[in-house]
Order: structure tokens, then sequence, then C-alpha cells
């Protein structure tokens, strides 16, 4: 394909058994002192799931599925696919790319937005894996932020629709519309730079799109779930569970969780939003459905494929509402230097 010689599919990583999780973690959190009983407490989320994060299964079905989306509109690519916590390490997809010849490749991560833990500590782990191998590591770009794409957009109005489907039947016209994504904390997300402030502005943008997608016509809201760190340091908020909380004091009914901060299901949608904002949505008497996260949808694939080809053959990008389309390369101190704070 000219420029490029493969694809490669940048995750974050998950466990795959109990033997995995506390390596894991030590990994996610690794230069950060988070104290063991810290990490023991978010073990219990994924014990509770047999010791295994869903990511990296869903990650190697998105593989398989852009593979077959490329072959399908002609995009000459081989996929592959590295994590930045656990196997298959980038490091390790790095050096099997320099055996198979690849000198430059496309980076896409599973993050749309701007910020340090979903943009710029996805740069430096592909540095640091580069640096790894010296000389012999191929060139990796990273693909732009994707959270206005009308692929992202489409997928997660369909997911709201269907959950809303799913409401008991006297709530389904008059339930509250709820986006969600990763709390990360203020200081992170006014860091200076040309990204300083865009996390929040960027989901707002794309809650508004999906809602108008989606064709709700009341007023809709955003909450951020899987806060971590001190209690002295300020997050984002409000939490999703004291937003149930409000809204069930203000009479609503029932509830859309619609987590668009997420490509796939996290263990922060399965637990955060699936067991702990659920159980919250029982406990108040609120009708709850969450959406589904993107996953495989044949719209996503091919918003994927779509990034690949603006830059293989130049396309325009493809982005909707005012925020318009992100650019092809960040630039320098882009989404700031903060160090994330997540266990």
């Amino acid at each position: 394909m000219g420029l490029y010689d493969a694809f490669v599919l940048v995750s974050f990583g998950g466990p795959e058994g109990p033997a995995d999780v506390i390596p894991f973690l030590r990994n996610v959190t690794a230069g950060r002192a988070v104290p063991p009983e810290r990490l023991q407490q978010v073990a219990e989320h994924y014990y509770r799931f047999g010791g295994v994060s869903p990511i990296n299964q869903q990650c190697r079905d998105l593989a398989a599925a852009i593979e077959k989306d490329f072959a399908a509109r002609g995009v000459a690519l081989p996929v592959y696919w590295g994590t930045r916590n656990w196997q298959p390490y980038l490091a390790d997809t790095l050096s099997a790319m320099v055996a198979d010849g690849v000198g430059r490749a496309l980076a896409f991560v599973t993050s749309g937005y701007s910020s340090f833990s979903s943009c710029r500590q996805y740069l430096g782990d592909i540095e640091a894996a580069g640096s790894r191998l010296g000389g012999a590591a191929p060139r990796v770009d990273k693909i732009r932020q994707y959270f206005n794409h009308p692929g992202y957009i489409a997928s997660f109005a369909t997911a709201a629709a269907a959950a809303a489907a799913s409401l008991p039947a006297g709530t389904r016209d008059d339930y509250d519309l709820i986006f969600t994504a990763h709390s990360i904390p203020v200081t992170m997300a006014e860091s200076a730079g040309p990204a300083g402030g865009a996390y929040q502005a960027q989901l707002a943008e794309t809650a508004r799109l999906v809602a108008g997608e989606l064709g709700f016509q009341r007023p809709w809201l955003l909450a951020y779930s899987s806060r971590s760190g001190p209690p002295s340091q300020p997050w984002l908020e409000p939490d999703i569970n004291d937003l149930l909380a409000e809204r069930a004091a203000a009479g609503s009914l029932a509830v859309v969780v619609v987590p668009i901060g997420f490509i796939s299901d996290h263990m922060e949608v399965k637990f955060d939003l699936d067991i702990e904002a659920a159980e919250t949505a029982r406990r108040l008497g609120l009708a709850y459905a969450r959406a589904a996260t993107p996953g495989t949808d044949p719209r996503f694939v091919s918003m994927v494929t779509d990034l690949v080809v603006e830059r293989l053959d130049g396309t325009a990008p493809a982005a909707l509402g005012p925020l318009g389309s992100a650019p092809d390369a960040c630039p320098a101190g882009c989404c700031g230097g903060h160090q994330p704070v997540r266990a």
C-alpha cells in the first residue's frame, strides 16, 4: 500500500486468568506507589469475572473483523495487535513486525479522545516499545481521534435505541439519557497544551451527536465512572452513582446509560456500570439499561477502515459537528504531560 506496510491495533490489555490479575495491575500502576491493599481491592473486580477481562477477546474479535473489512475494501495491510499492559505486549508485537519486514505501520488505539491516558500515553508506549528494538524498530504513526466519526456515532445511537427498547413498557418514552466515560484527574483534564480541556469537550460533542442521531429531544446528561486515586485529588464529576441518586430524587423513573468513553466492554464497563451502577439504580427504584459498546459493530469496523484509507489515499476526513476532524499527527505536547492515576 505504498507508504505503510502494516496496521497495528493497540489496546490497554487485560488479564486472562486469576494468576494474571495482580501482575497485570502491577504493570498498570508501575512507578506510582499504589499500595498492595488497593491493588487487591481492584483485583477483586476481576476475580468476580473469573480473573478474565473481556477486553483481550474483544480485541481479537475486532482485529479479525478489521482483517475481513480490509479484504473487502482492498486495503492490503496485514493486521497486528499489541497491548500496553499484558500479552501480547506491544514491544513483542513490534518485534514480530520487524521479523516480517514491516518498516512503517499505522496504529489504531482503542480510545477515541484526547487526554494523557487516552492519547499521549499511547504515543509514549509506542515510542518506548520501539526504543527496545533500536534502529530496527518500524515507524508507527497513530491514527487520529475519532470521537465524532459517523461510524462511531451511529454504533452508539443504535445501541442506545436498543437499550431504551429493553426498558419496562411504561418507561420507554420517559427515561433519562446518561452518557458515561472514565473519570480522570481534573489536573489532567485541564492540562496545558493544544488539547487542554479537550477530553470533556469531545465527550460532550459525542454525547450531543449520539442524542441527535437517536432523536432524543430532552436534555441529556454526562457522568463519569471508575475514579481512583486519593480522595484529596479532584477528579471529573459527577460520578454515575451520584447522578443516579440525583435523578431518582428528581422523580425520574428510568435511565439509559451509554458508555461513550469505551469502544468495548472493559472491566470499567462490566463492573462499574453493569454491577455497581446497576445495583445503585435497583436500590433507588430506577429502571436501568446499559447500551452496548461498539465492539465489532459493522459501522465501527468500517470506521477503522475509513481512518486507514484517509491516510493511504488522502480521502477527506469524515467527522460530524463543528469540532471537525482531529489532526493526523498530534502536535508536540498535546494532551498534556500528567501521569495518570489508575488502579
